[in-house]
């Protein structure tokens, strides 16, 4: 997956891969250098943050473009 979540009016890029597994899904979230020393400037843990989105992905709790659906 390729996508941006917005912290604090700022755009941040990431790219993930999801997959499942025994026990659940998962997913494995890539941020660069720069989007890391970025949320660590405005006052954020990058580690935390990056968990927050890893779990709002596996959840579902995303706006997708218009016309692509998830799997079922």
């Amino acid at each position: 997956m390729i996508g941006h979540f917005l912290l604090k009016d700022q755009e941040f890029k990431f790219t993930a891969i999801a997959f499942g597994r025994i026990g659940g899904h998962n997913v494995s979230l890539g941020l660069s250098k720069k989007a890391t020393e970025k949320i660590r400037k405005i006052g954020l843990d990058p580690d935390k943050v990056q968990l927050a989105i890893q779990r709002k992905l596996i959840e579902g709790d995303v706006i997708l473009p218009e016309g692509l659906k998830l799997r079922e």
